[in-house]
């Protein structure tokens, strides 16, 4: 969109990632191999790049791998957030910042409607805590060093944005319902599902990151009446249960493919989660593009391609310029 984009991360986890696979370094203007924990390396590389705009996404994302690392969680997503606050402090040039977190901040008690903006923080497990707590730290650095009321002083406007279940091509992660599907699927064997009745507001990765950028661009230009916390979730419509996910991917996947119930002990999950995006419809005029029907043909379509040795940078760009034009 003709921004010059600086990351900075760590090196991608899976052989293969999608960073490598799509040459997203391509559209960089630098990249930083680097841990948002250490502090003097993050400041130094915004320094260096003097952003108009941050968007910080970086965590340790996964809830089963927050029970076996809490300490790591909670460094990388708590204090990272932390890092990231100061290092922005520190700087002139910044006017927009969104920070990304999750819709598992809120306290979950597991009802049919979908969370508001204004519902209370909480967090069952170590990852959805964390997250809760990036959104109070959030809070904090806007209400002690950038205030809306104090905004024609210090310029800068704050935002966080939590997302639904985000799916697309190119995922290797692990622990997480459509690679765990694709990689069973590729290697001929059953799918083992821990919860299939559980229900999430499932979303293409494109849907979150579009709402990003529409409040990016609000928050740049008319500041702080746009701070706060904004949901990015898709139509009620599409938080479903698991099954219906992977069968919907079963019948896009053309193999043969077929799924169990994994009958043994499991850490909690919350059963029943979904978001109430009113806010974003009505002052940012962002809606869902895709149902869960398109995200899952778009998976399908990129991990086909991904099989076929084809282009996947190019293919990536053609799936962005179709979500655009949808």
């Amino acid at each position: 969109m003709g921004a010059k984009v600086t990351g900075y991360a760590l090196a991608p986890n899976t052989i293969p990632n999608f960073y490598e696979v799509a040459n997203v370094a391509d559209g960089l203007e630098q990249s930083h191999i680097a841990d948002i924990r250490d502090l003097d390396k993050l400041q130094k590389a915004m320094a260096d790049a003097k952003p108009e705009i941050v968007i910080h996404m970086a965590a340790q994302p996964l809830v089963r791998y927050s029970y076996a690392n809490p300490v790591e969680t909670y460094a990388t997503n708590v204090m990272g957030t932390v890092h990231v606050l100061e290092s922005i402090r520190a700087l002139k040039s910044v006017r927009a910042v969104i920070i990304v977190t999750t819709d598992k901040c809120y306290e979950n008690k597991e009802w049919v409607w979908g969370y508001r903006e204004n519902e209370p923080m909480g967090g069952h497990d170590p990852y959805s805590n964390s997250k809760g707590c990036a959104e109070l730290v959030t809070s904090a650095y806007r209400q002690s060093y950038f205030s809306p009321e104090k905004y024609s002083e210090h310029q800068v406007a704050i935002a966080s944005a939590r997302a639904g279940n985000v799916i697309g091509g190119g995922d290797w992660s692990e622990d997480r319902l459509i690679p765990d599907a694709i990689k069973a699927f590729e290697a001929q064997e059953v799918l083992m599902i821990r919860n299939p009745l559980a229900t999430r507001p499932w979303q293409h990765v494109l849907e979150p990151l579009s709402g990003y950028l529409v409040l990016a661009q609000a928050l740049y230009e008319d500041g702080a009446q746009f701070d706060g916390g904004w949901n990015f979730g898709p139509r009620d419509e599409d938080a479903r249960p698991v099954q219906e996910v992977i069968n919907l991917l079963i019948q896009n996947w053309g193999l043969p493919a077929s799924w169990k119930q994994d009958q043994g002990e499991q850490p909690h999950e919350a059963h029943s989660l979904k978001l109430d995006c009113s806010k974003a419809r009505q002052y940012l005029g962002w809606v869902p593009q895709w149902s869960l029907e398109q995200a899952i043909e778009q998976i399908a379509e990129w991990q086909n391609a991904y099989r076929q040795n084809m282009d996947m940078r190019k293919l990536s760009l053609q799936q962005i310029n179709k979500y655009e034009n949808s």
